[in-house]
């Protein structure tokens, strides 16, 4: 135990002495430790996002999508692709689900961002194209007017309700876009008819909403459908609710042009896709601690060279080979945990300072793992220069000049 203090207490003096050195040859390690760190707290961060957005939605809403992007036993791979000349839903889809005995809520959902202006203001939005179910299903928080009544659905009126955060861009105050009117594109007027609030999903928050059938008259010639939502308020048959859609589906379309899905699946698909995209920025981050372990190296070999005298005299006086080893390998190992405590340390801060806008997350197995691999790099890029010190002949160290 007194030894260890002792060349503890040596090392320290040695970086005492060398501030502007041992600052820089932590660097490298601190960069990379920050990176990965903080490439780790994000990956944890949007995971946590996803899984508290589809909390808010509830796990009794299946989604219907054309082609097996979140499906086919939920391969990440397909996710991308399978949407390519895939089927697209139309109105008689739609009106074949709304004949689902276990379904409350049956929405169909068109999505386009066209330019939106107001009177005061331009900016670049999204139009979707939903019925009088979708506040219910999703359950929005009406802050001003009304949602969607079922005869602006059938009789295609030029009405939406907007988000708050779309209504804020748009208008000089979001309660000031109830009763006002916008252009979509310039062929197209709506008047506003409501105000939501806000639900953190950055596309649905820059949103109006506007009748599916006044779609039709413009910006959805074709009058098709990019989803259909499905809500089931009893839990126990939401199952039989995505079995029964799906031989609705069947009908019309093979079983690999469309998939009926819950929630938790699409999480299960993205959590996978997050995880590889993660896992490569993280590699790409590691390159910086090798770099730092580097600088380590090197800066430890110039120590040795420096202290060649040194070594030479605590050897002549009964140092053995495995104490200078000793020596200057917990010097670099120090160095680069110390390296890895301060990329730690503003990591967290970081994560303080950013958590109340968006869940970043550092957790124990980060700690350990960012730590653990600071002394990994320390003790493997130290142990070369280490070796080389103790394989110093006395008289030559000594002798050394």
């Amino acid at each position: 135990m007194k030894y260890a203090i002792s060349v503890i207490k040596n090392a320290i003096g040695e970086f005492e002495r060398n501030r502007v050195r041992t600052f820089l040859t932590s660097l490298g390690i601190m960069i990379g430790v920050f990176s990965v760190v903080m490439l780790l707290a994000l990956g944890i961060g949007l995971k946590n996002y996803l899984e508290q957005q589809f909390e808010d939605i509830g796990s009794n809403v299946l989604f219907v999508f054309p082609g097996q992007g979140f499906g086919g036993g939920g391969s990440f791979g397909q996710a991308f692709s399978s949407f390519a000349n895939s089927i697209q839903f139309d109105e008689r889809d739609y009106k074949n689900l709304k004949q689902l005995s276990t379904a409350d809520y049956v929405v169909p959902g068109y999505i386009t961002t066209k330019q939106i202006e107001s009177k005061y203001e331009k900016t670049a939005g999204s139009i979707q194209g939903v019925n009088d179910e979708y506040d219910e299903l999703f359950n929005f928080e009406i802050l001003a007017g009304e949602f969607l009544s079922r005869s602006d659905i059938s009789s295609r009126s030029k009405v939406g309700v907007i988000a708050e955060t779309l209504a804020d861009e748009l208008f000089d105050e979001p309660d000031d876009a109830v009763g006002q009117t916008v252009e979509v594109d310039s062929n197209l007027r709506i008047k506003i008819i409501g105000l939501v609030k806000d639900i953190g999903d950055p596309e649905q928050d820059n949103s109006i909403m506007i009748p599916y059938t006044t779609t039709f008259l413009t910006i959805n010639p074709d009058k098709t459908f990019l989803s259909i939502y499905i809500g089931v308020s009893d839990s126990s048959l939401v199952t039989q609710t995505k079995k029964d859609a799906e031989d609705i589906l069947l009908r019309r379309y093979d079983d690999d042009q469309f998939s009926v899905i819950e929630p938790s699946e699409i999480l299960d698909t993205v959590t996978q896709i997050f995880s590889i995209v993660n896992g490569v920025l993280i590699a790409i981050g590691s390159v910086s601690l090798i770099v730092g372990g580097i600088g380590i190296m090197n800066i430890m070999y110039a120590s040795v060279t420096d202290r060649t005298r040194e070594i030479g005299i605590r050897r002549s006086i009964g140092a053995t080979k495995s104490d200078i080893m000793i020596q200057f390998m917990a010097e670099s190992t120090i160095l680069s945990l110390l390296g890895g405590l301060v990329g730690l340390l503003l990591a967290g801060i970081i994560v303080l300072i950013v958590r109340p806008f968006f869940p970043l997350e550092i957790n124990l197995s980060t700690v350990l793992v960012s730590l653990g691999i600071s002394s990994v790099i320390g003790i493997f890029f130290g142990s070369f220069p280490a070796r080389s010190a103790a394989n110093l002949t006395p008289i030559e160290a000594i002798r050394y000049e």
